[in-house]
């Protein structure tokens, strides 16, 4: 299509462009047709979603097991001071993420999300690679997450029966699964406004315990806790700030910094999720303004939520304790329950393993959510079979959220014994398919940096969000990811097995297969700057947004400011 063609479309409301203003000499670059740039016509998803559950996604999208059990792993695994460097390490890196896609998304809030900006900015071949990788990773989890929740329900169980109340069987392990499988796709099939709904109301849940769990870190910390003990900074001068590894017991200053290395994965796993709320945007109200103000937020709920909830962590369990390396699945492995069961509190124990609970069910929630709509996004470009693409009369991709949704019953592993190893593997591939969703995400944004520049197009007049420390923090972004990948599983270095190997690293060839693949079968290529097509398909912001009605009375004007 011609640039004379797209002004006659323009004028006459055919295929849907993000509008150049008049100080742009260039004119707008329109893709050829092969690549499905444009799916307008077939793509029937609807807005449903409002602020608030944008708001309240980016953080359900974040908050989770990864920080309420995971805590503990990264506290054993590198001491206070070593676990804080980690997170707040691997926060810069998600960070960079998120303000990468936040303002990719901005500029066009449609199905397929980062996979398709990695084939429309940077490579078609990219784009399958990402998309697909992302999906695979997400259905591992998908596989993970009923087991983890059935984990909180069986703690349940053993507790309320030694309490003489059975609610619980714990020898029907696989129909707690097959249940907890069910509820979750039934959700997601009601529609998108019921996702929101759910994930609304486990974000509160989230973030209710979370400053729950510091206010009550800290008052046993300054002896406030019925064994009145005031524990101060004492452990962290016994055992120490940072833990080694135990790799290099001869070399301790090497042995620590190992250490630190081996909780980045462990941080990492507990931020990956941010990139929800761009997955979200096509089915978002006024997405641009909203997920703008997402993303804006979401830094100082970073520090709040994750940089002081390790650093209370630290403060109340030493990383020696031996009832951290305990890798139980459940709340009884969180050192906020460890800390409390010791300073005598009986009842919040129970209340933080329900909080978990949910967390994981929210946890598998949003990852069929992210996988069904990854997949419905290839196949509406032809990266995936079109039937995929089907969606019903009220916008929900049914088949994408019954296919995706099947994969969870493979959680059903772990009632064998013999299958659990197996299973366990497939968690751990996971790990290295996060790195390469947010260095594809940050190696796009680049791409998509330089095609502006380069074709006349001022971000910051253009975008509803626009971040000053770009691309400095793309480059960030994706160099760390890189150093993340290629260390992930330094460990079997030091005692090699092969299954250890594989799980760590069979990732990077998966993708560069992915990559390979499509590359070679449809003769892709690397997309020169003013070739990008940065209209085809995009709605305006006319098209999008409606007038903002600014808060009138105290508690819209509060809404506002939590929302």
């Amino acid at each position: 299509m011609s640039a004379q063609s797209w002004q006659r479309d323009e004028r006459s409301g055919g295929a849907s462009v993000e509008k150049f203003g008049d100080n742009v000499n260039l004119q707008p670059v329109i893709a050829d047709p092969e690549y499905k740039f444009d799916v307008a016509s077939i793509d029937l998803v609807q807005r449903r979603l409002k602020q608030r559950h944008v708001q309240m996604i980016a953080i359900a999208g974040t908050l989770g097991t990864g920080l309420f059990l995971g805590s503990g792993k990264a506290l054993s695994g590198a001491g206070p001071v070593g676990a804080l460097i980690a997170y707040a390490l691997v926060g810069t890196v998600a960070y960079s993420s998120l303000c990468s896609i936040g303002e990719m998304t901005c500029h066009a809030p449609i199905s397929g999300t980062f996979p398709h900006f990695a084939a429309r900015w940077v490579d078609p071949a990219l784009g399958f690679a990402v998309g697909w990788n992302y999906y695979y990773t997400n259905l591992n989890y998908r596989c993970y997450t009923p087991y983890l929740v059935l984990g909180q329900v069986m703690w349940a169980a053993f507790h309320l029966n030694s309490g003489e109340a059975h609610y619980f069987q714990t020898d029907h392990t696989a129909i707690y699964t097959v249940v907890i499988s069910c509820l979750v796709i039934l959700i997601n099939i009601f529609g998108v406004r019921w996702f929101g709904e759910a994930e609304f109301g486990f974000a509160l849940i989230k973030l209710s315990l979370i400053i729950g769990l510091i206010l009550v870190g800290l008052v046993i910390d300054l002896g406030g806790a019925p064994n009145h003990q005031r524990l101060g900074f004492q452990y962290w001068k016994n055992p120490g700030v940072v833990a080694g590894a135990g790799l290099e017991p001869n070399h301790v200053g090497l042995d620590r910094f190992l250490g630190i290395l081996s909780v980045l994965v462990q941080a990492t796993f507990s931020f990956q999720g941010m990139e929800l709320v761009a997955v979200a945007a096509s089915e978002t109200e006024n997405p641009r303004r909203n997920i703008a103000k997402a993303v804006r937020r979401v830094f100082y709920r970073i520090c709040i939520f994750y940089i002081l909830g390790i650093f209370i962590t630290g403060l109340i369990v030493p990383y020696n304790d031996p009832e951290l390396l305990q890798s139980t699945g459940n709340a009884a492995q969180s050192p906020y329950v460890i800390a409390m069961t010791r300073a005598g509190i009986k009842v919040l124990p129970s209340i933080v393993n329900a909080g978990v609970l949910t967390s994981a069910f929210s946890a598998s929630n949003s990852f069929l959510f992210c996988s069904s709509r990854i997949l419905y996004g290839l196949s509406l470009r032809g990266q995936a079979p079109y039937l995929f693409a089907y969606c019903t009369s009220s916008g929900i991709p049914i088949v994408a959220i019954g296919f995706t949704g099947l994969f969870a019953f493979l959680s059903l592993m772990n009632v064998s014994s013999g299958s659990e190893t197996v299973f366990n593997w497939l968690v751990n591939l996971t790990a290295v398919g996060g790195f390469f969703t947010w260095a594809s995400i940050n190696f796009t944004y680049l791409f998509f940096y330089r095609g502006l520049r380069a074709q006349g197009i001022d971000r910051k007049q253009r975008l509803h969000y626009w971040s000053a420390l770009q691309p400095g923090l793309a480059v960030w972004g994706v160099t760390w990811c890189i150093i993340f990948i290629l260390i992930n599983g330094f460990e079997v270095f030091w005692s090699f097995k092969a299954a250890g190997f594989l799980t760590a690293y069979i990732n990077i060839p998966f993708f560069c297969g992915l990559y390979a693949f499509w590359k070679f079968t449809k003769r892709t290529k690397i997309w020169k700057p003013k070739e990008m097509d940065f209209v085809t398909g995009i709605p305006t912001p006319e098209e999008t947004e409606s007038p903002e009605i600014p808060p009138t009375t105290f508690w819209q004007k509060v809404a506002a400011v939590l929302f």
